[in-house]
């Protein structure tokens, strides 16, 4: 029997330009791929208009591309496959996993988890506008970064939405639909997206689909505490020299790269040395901890 050849995806939302955060995910899950001689797919995840930044993705593919990372096959953007969302999500309806809830924001307790109002069917006067994903078993898997990881997304969040009010497709059904319509077998990606895991299993499990291998990094949190975010202006890789960047994120990862090198025999180094071991078991990191 052939092994199931490794397929990696790195898929930023086109929000902002590239920083050092993103620039994280992007090493980790390129090198975590590319070493094992697999492939490396870029998905721009444009599903979320009213977020979107004019440029912005052909400026983050611009941007990985001169720092070295050019990926396997042609862009997937999000916004062309909201007919393959539509089929997933008319599945999950006609199998009775998922149903339409009247519920807003405002109904929600404080806690925000979803108490199940409409499970049962909505309550006369109201009318729908969201579909929610049923949620029945708890969910246990193994972290290839941050160990084993159990959750009851009941507890958690609840039935949660996989089409919005405004009618667009959630991103847990979205990136769920892709990863396997792309054949990924591994997802490296921020600590941050950890507590989502358990819930993409969950539509995995409701479709049929196959779950790949997660690997969840170190968030790298700026100097007073805060997770780099584009939405916060975060700087800019463009801003720095591909071998200072690249070689920063390594070391963020654990890795430790020799000095004087070139981009291209960084990258030669990287590959042949790239040990995930190394990587920090931490939710959230500052860059200046790694030098302590």
């Amino acid at each position: 029997m052939n092994p199931i050849p490794v397929i990696g995806r790195f898929a930023p939302s086109p929000t902002g330009d590239l920083h050092f955060g993103s620039l994280v995910c992007a090493v980790g899950s390129f090198l975590e791929a590319k070493s094992a001689g697999g492939k490396w797919l870029l998905r721009i995840e444009d599903i979320d208009p009213p977020r979107e930044v004019a440029g912005s993705a052909s400026r983050i593919i611009r941007d990985l591309q001169r720092l070295g990372m050019e990926a396997d096959d042609p862009v997937l953007y999000q916004s062309n496959r909201l007919d393959a969302y539509q089929q997933a999500l008319d599945r999950l309806l006609e199998d009775g996993l998922a149903y339409p809830c009247a519920c807003s924001r405002k109904d929600l307790p404080a806690s925000g988890i979803y108490p199940g109002t409409c499970r049962e069917g909505i309550r006369a006067g109201r009318a729908p506008r969201s579909i929610r994903f049923r949620v029945n078993h708890s969910c246990i898997f193994s972290d290839g970064i941050q160990g084993e990881v159990s959750d009851l997304p009941a507890d958690s969040s609840g039935d949660f939405v996989i089409r919005r009010a405004d009618g667009l497709f959630a991103y847990q059904l979205a990136v769920v639909v892709d990863d396997h319509f792309q054949g990924v077998t591994q997802v490296v990606r921020g600590a941050d997206l950890l507590d989502s895991t358990s819930r993409q299993i969950c539509l995995q499990k409701a479709l049929g689909f196959d779950a790949p291998d997660y690997l969840h990094l170190p968030v790298v949190l700026s100097g007073d505490g805060k997770k780099l975010s584009k939405r916060l202006r975060a700087d800019p890789v463009i801003h720095q020299d591909p071998v200072v960047s690249i070689t920063k994120a390594l070391q963020f990862l654990g890795q430790q790269p020799p000095d004087g090198c070139s981009l291209e025999t960084l990258w030669q180094w990287a590959l042949k040395h790239w040990d995930k071991r190394q990587v920090p078991a931490r939710r959230a990191l500052s860059p200046t901890a790694m030098k302590a």
